[in-house]
């Protein structure tokens, strides 16, 4: 997703501007060109780590039977997602930005362009799909765990690739090849407002109100119910265990039914002395469990701020720089500032499988269990 790619990049021109009349400065052609280098090898590494992180996680799931379940199946989709990014888009932008030209002609210029602008939004779109997930499933624990499947993470990813394509596609039917003119610029063509405002609007801005109103419903259901008396029915879901645990297990989620049992058993036959001590054995239980429970639910809270956050971080510039242009045409924004939003908005590909799997304990667990079979290969 980059419509400014294409303008002439100020700052390089000012690296070799000159006086009239007096000879261009020969370390002025060798800080350009180290410039460039630098800039060329330090993209490359930002590429390179997005593609070895995503195909990590999806290695990781795949190869993992425990983490087989419908929610990774969707974090493992957005590694797919992120991962087309990083090897059809990223590397192709890396030679434009830093070449400032555009030299594969225009069948390729629309092929990069349609393929950044779907990739780019579905890997927007997976967030909202994720988060839409652990609503549900914190909502309306006991009705969703028996809609969650497999099939119906396949139609929400599904539905997700239609919406991508469904916004990258416009522009190649107004857009056309110029074979009688050497094409120097590739770049999504903002005059058409109509399909900026659905672009930007489709891509980002609903998506990021949507992930705002459900993580927002997120934290206030799991901070009121994390306070809540163990329940006799049932797990109680936090998103502690929804993002440490996307399996839907952990400590937090033992049921309290168990303990009753338990005092029932011990109190049939069982003296005065033994029943009391089981009694504050188990409510011991219950207060350490009630506690660590805490714990978690403020590191997940920290983990939804920090989801939320990244994504923001990373897209708003881009886009708020897109329909900027597009709509005020006497407002400049220097190219150099185009091409720092645009690669933000592609760090966001190498963040998500980092927040994701990096605060999940399975996945720590997983990971530990596939480096140490690596080591023994």
């Amino acid at each position: 997703m980059d419509p400014g790619n294409g303008t002439e990049d100020q700052f390089f021109d000012n690296a070799t501007e000159e006086t009239p009349g007096e000879p261009i400065p020969s370390w002025d052609k060798t800080t350009l060109l180290g410039l460039q280098i630098s800039l060329s090898a330090f993209l490359a590494v930002v590429t390179l780590a997005t593609v070895l992180s995503n195909a990590f996680v999806i290695i990781t799931i795949f190869l993992t039977r425990k983490l087989h379940t419908p929610a990774n199946f969707l974090i493992g989709s957005l590694a797919v997602t992120d991962l087309l990014v990083s090897i059809l888009v990223m590397p192709i932008s890396i030679v434009y930005t830093v070449s400032k030209t555009w030299s594969l002609g225009q069948i390729f210029c629309d092929v990069w362009l349609s393929s950044d602008i779907t990739f780019c939004t579905a890997s927007i779109l997976h967030l909202c799909v994720i988060a839409l997930d652990r609503y549900w499933a914190i909502t309306d624990a006991l009705e969703y765990s028996k809609r969650r499947t497999t099939r119906r993470a396949a139609i929400m990813i599904g539905v997700v690739w239609v919406i991508s394509i469904s916004i990258s596609m416009p522009p190649l039917f107004w857009r056309q090849a110029k074979a009688h003119e050497e094409l120097t610029e590739c770049m999504v063509n903002t005059d058409q407002i109509s399909y900026t405002l659905y672009s930007t609007f489709g891509a980002f801005y609903v998506p990021t109100v949507l992930l705002v109103i459900l993580y927002g419903r997120i934290y206030v259901a799991a901070r009121s119910r994390i306070f809540k008396t163990p329940s006799a029915r049932g797990k109680r879901f936090t998103t502690a265990q929804l993002i440490q645990t996307s399996a839907g297990s952990s400590l937090c989620s033992i049921n309290s039914s168990a303990q009753e049992a338990g005092l029932q058993a011990a109190g049939a036959g069982a003296s005065p002395i033994f029943v009391n001590s089981v009694k504050v054995k188990l409510a011991d239980s219950v207060l350490e469990r009630k506690r660590i429970c805490a714990a978690r639910e403020r590191k997940a809270t920290k983990t939804l701020g920090i989801i939320l956050g990244a994504f923001i971080i990373c897209w708003l510039p881009f886009f708020v720089g897109t329909l900027v242009t597009a709509i005020c045409k006497d407002c400049w924004f220097d190219p150099v500032l185009f091409d720092v939003f645009t690669w933000l908005g592609y760090l966001n590909s190498l963040i998500n499988p980092v927040i994701y799997t990096a605060f999940n304990d399975e996945f720590k667990q997983a990971f530990q269990k596939l480096m140490k079979f690596k080591r023994c290969y």
